[in-house]
């Protein structure tokens, strides 16, 4: 059930069954050279809509922009500031639970959001107790990484070894060739790849890391491994949501 093809009536009946919601998050941002800019959005997407649709959860609408600040030396990239992207999930969350949602389950498809999520967490709790919301105290909010799904790990180091990388993944882009076959991109990449740079400045990062890729090789991705790696994240995080709102 996706909230933006819900109408008000039908979220309304769904409360009354439950108080749990999904919400995919991820990043508007460079790939290296034959990945998607929307790569994590697009596989916060999916896997939440697998993972509403196995335990019959509500899925909110995809933010598909988040905190990537040191991708912002590529073109493309579309980053929230930390300050700002706080604001916005309290913003979410406090509308939300003014409706009567009281467990919220990020599926997030980002590294770089995972800090500021949690500080939102943190500041969003408090934020709620001081406008003295009925069901404030009942508020919890969760992040499940998809890619740090234990069973995606796994299959990610025995197809890819040391070749996953970091950032622009294999993996990654597999499951990105698996949603969408036709936007599958070419283009040569060089053996010799960046890796182990600490992250600082837009700037740093496109030195250290010029065609926008860590350590990775998404030459090694195919669309058959883009299924089994959603197959694994869709069940992992279908029991993380079931336990979390147990």
């Amino acid at each position: 059930m996706l909230l933006h093809l819900s109408t008000w009536s039908e979220v309304e009946a769904y409360l009354n069954q439950s108080q749990g919601i999904i919400l995919p998050i991820g990043s508007t941002e460079q790939h290296g050279p034959t990945g998607l800019i929307g790569t994590d959005a697009i596989c916060a997407e999916v896997i939440s809509k697998g993972v509403g649709e196995t335990v019959q959860a509500l899925v909110g609408p995809t933010i598909n922009v988040g905190m990537a600040l040191h991708h912002t030396g590529f073109p493309g990239t579309i980053s929230l500031r930390p300050t700002t992207m706080i604001q916005m999930i309290r913003d979410y969350i406090v509308c939300l639970t003014k409706a009567g949602f009281t467990k919220f389950f990020f599926i997030n498809g980002h590294g770089g959001n995972i800090a500021t999520l949690k500080a939102a967490f943190s500041e969003t709790y408090a934020h709620l107790a001081d406008l003295k919301i009925i069901n404030a105290e009942q508020v919890k909010c969760k992040v499940g990484n998809w890619f740090m799904c234990s069973s995606v790990y796994k299959l990610a180091k025995d197809l890819y070894g040391k070749e996953e990388g970091s950032h622009a993944t294999p993996s990654e882009v597999a499951l990105t060739q698996y949603i969408y076959p036709e936007a599958i991109k070419q283009a040569p990449l060089s053996e010799d790849v960046a890796s182990g740079y600490p992250i600082y400045s837009a700037a740093d990062f496109r030195y250290r890391y010029p065609d926008g890729r860590m350590g990775s090789n998404p030459a090694l991705a195919t669309p058959e491994h883009g299924k089994q790696f959603y197959d694994l994240a869709v069940n992992e995080l279908s029991n993380s949501y079931l336990e979390f709102i147990n």
